[in-house]
């Protein structure tokens, strides 16, 4: 498989992933599973820059949810210092190759340092023209939702707009993923088949893939097979 078998014209606007079997992956190889998120953030770092090559417009990766608090202190505060690392790491370069990062999730919630992080990083991409990297962190899919129906329940008790004016749109425009369009394509990995409080808006008639691999192990050519398995599809978007 290569990128010469993938129709440019038919290629997805927009992928979300869920990286899944960090753990898994380091627990099957008898080794920390810090180094399974490790390996996991750097396969990240080769799947966007490939994607942002090939021309994809917009990727949106689940790298650390809501429920995620709930590991251990260990795992959740290396999750933390190995996002840090890496937002250092796209800091030094000059041109991000041309990629712009957003966060979607409650990055108030996160620590200063970390925060802060996030806001410059976001800040020096966001003139960027290539792939749009959203990285959901601290996010949730229900959550996202309730903080939509607030944001538009307070325009309604300040008398901004009427309750008849609320429409899929306004819902649309009042979440993380504001202005870009829904996920054409859902991938994950790691042999689980369910979508986790991920996207759970956006993915109405996203087609999904589940791959039978950990994410640390997931390839260029894994995504170049799962654009090409996108292709084949015959879209319906509730139609005959």
């Amino acid at each position: 498989m290569t990128i010469n078998d993938i129709d440019k014209e038919l290629m997805p606007q927009h992928i979300a992933i869920i990286m899944d079997g960090n753990r898994r992956w380091a627990k099957e190889r008898g080794v920390d599973p810090r180094l399974g998120h490790k390996e996991g953030a750097e396969t990240l770092e080769r799947i966007a820059t490939y994607a942002n090559e090939i021309g994809l417009k917009y990727m949106t990766v689940y790298a650390f949810s809501t429920e995620n608090w709930k590991r251990t202190k260990e795992e959740v505060g290396a999750l933390m210092k190995l996002l840090e690392l890496y937002l250092d790491k796209f800091l030094n370069r000059e041109s991000l190759r041309n990629i712009r990062i957003r966060l979607l999730g409650d990055v108030e919630g996160l620590n200063p340092s970390l925060r802060d992080r996030i806001y410059k990083i976001v800040e020096k991409s966001k003139d960027n023209t290539g792939l749009t990297l959203n990285i959901a962190f601290n996010y949730g899919g229900r959550d996202e939702i309730v903080k939509a129906v607030r944001k538009i329940s307070e325009r309604v008790k300040n008398d901004d707009i009427s309750i008849d004016e609320i429409d899929e749109d306004m819902v649309s425009n009042n979440l993380y993923t504001q202005g870009e369009p829904d996920p054409d394509l859902l991938i994950r990995p790691g042999g689980e088949v369910r979508i986790s409080n991920f996207l759970l808006w956006q993915l109405a008639y996203t087609e999904f893939l589940f791959v039978d691999k950990y994410w640390p192990d997931f390839s260029k050519k894994d995504l170049l097979e799962a654009i090409y398995t996108y292709e084949k599809r015959n879209r319906k978007f509730g139609g005959k």
